[in-house]
């Protein structure tokens, strides 16, 4: 089972960049086996225009079927239409945190125990994920 985790990034290293700003958002596929990048989704436009609801539709839209979104920053409004679609967005430690070592951890997790948040989030997208992974690992 793959879930599909989003990112904000201006350099494709580092989750530094602000949800509604951000004309870059890389999305992998992770399971307990590993992580592949999957797409890098480009957004034009005026998006630095603070209170401009419409700049996020598109993102909102591109996002459907991502599990987590990770974002340096994120207005509440953001927040609030992202997790009515199931997409959990999760703010970085700050702008040096790197993708690959957040994704290096989730698939940690994943074969582990996933914290509570990780589990709502998981279950949302795709009901029968954790049974399935728990049937994994019992075996």
């Amino acid at each position: 089972m793959k879930v599909k985790i989003a990112f904000t990034t201006t350099d494709r290293v580092h989750i530094n960049a602000h949800f509604g700003w951000a004309k870059e958002i890389d999305v992998y596929e992770i399971s307990d086996q590993g992580y592949e990048f999957v797409e890098t989704l480009k957004f034009e436009g005026d998006l630095k225009e603070d209170g401009n609801e419409d700049k996020i539709t598109p993102k909102l839209e591109a996002l459907h079927d991502c599990t987590i979104v990770y974002v340096l920053a994120i207005g509440g409004s953001a927040a609030a239409r992202l997790i009515k679609k199931n997409v959990t967005p999760v703010k970085a430690k700050s702008e040096t945190e790197e993708i690959a070592e957040v994704l290096n951890k989730l698939v940690q997790t994943l074969k582990g125990n996933p914290p509570p948040w990780l589990r709502k989030a998981l279950q949302q997208k795709k009901p029968n994920f954790l049974e399935e992974l728990e049937n994994e690992t019992a075996v």
